[in-house]
């Protein structure tokens, strides 16, 4: 069956590897890309860019009219953010991680379920939780709350350890990483970007919350080839 997705943070490391991963399906009808500013695109035309301002008060509200037109096509239609600083995050402040991965993330899924998405999957990081002392885990955790929060039907949260693949994690990063078993250890980033398509065809949970970890992502990307 074919289907579209609207995704934010495609042109970021595990975004793009969700976008090729999307554009090697042929039942993939669409993938609309809501970016800051313009890009080069692939020569795909299934793939298009919509330029936003996601500091804008309106910004929620432009997501919804985009999924709308989406989901009047017929299609099943996803959301998916994969909006992500990792290591980036040492630079900013709480307050700035917060409106990123909270706001922007945050009114971009609420245009999603307004539009009459009901299916979203959300990027986020392993460990995550909202009470936790440690600055980026505890946002994370504050992100996922955020998205749960929001209603809707079906939400699938993906949450890595090191990203190999990455140009945010350096080579010796991931090496080590190999070494550690079970969710902290290494996952390349293309099995992170397959887990997500694999999950919008062939969804674990059609109603409520499931959360992959390394292991299952490699799981969900093995199905997918």
């Amino acid at each position: 069956m074919a289907f579209r997705v609207l995704i934010i943070g495609g042109t970021g490391q595990v975004g793009a590897a969700v976008v090729r991963a999307l554009a090697a399906k042929p039942s993939c009808a669409e993938v609309v890309m809501v970016n800051r500013k313009a890009i080069a695109l692939t020569t795909d035309l299934r793939v298009r860019r919509v330029i936003l301002d996601t500091a804008a008060a309106q910004f929620s509200a432009e997501v919804t009219k985009l999924a709308e037109s989406m989901v009047a096509q017929g299609d099943p239609v996803y959301g998916a953010s994969c909006v992500g600083v990792g290591k980036g995050s040492m630079k900013w402040s709480e307050e700035e991680l917060k409106a990123l991965e909270i706001g922007v993330v945050g009114g971009f899924a609420r245009g999603c379920h307004a539009g009459g998405i009901t299916q979203f999957a959300l990027l986020s990081a392993v460990g995550s939780a909202a009470k936790s002392r440690i600055r980026y885990v505890r946002v994370m955790g504050l992100k996922e709350e955020a998205v749960q929060g929001i209603g809707f039907k079906s939400l699938a949260i993906f949450r890595p350890g090191i990203i190999a693949g990455n140009a945010h994690t350096p080579s010796y990063a991931a090496w080590l990483g190999r070494l550690i078993p079970g969710p902290f250890g290494t996952i390349e980033q293309d099995d992170i970007g397959r887990a997500f398509v694999a999950e919008f065809i062939s969804s674990s949970v059609p109603d409520g919350i499931v959360h992959f970890e390394n292991a299952a992502m490699r799981s969900k990307s093995q199905s997918l080839r």
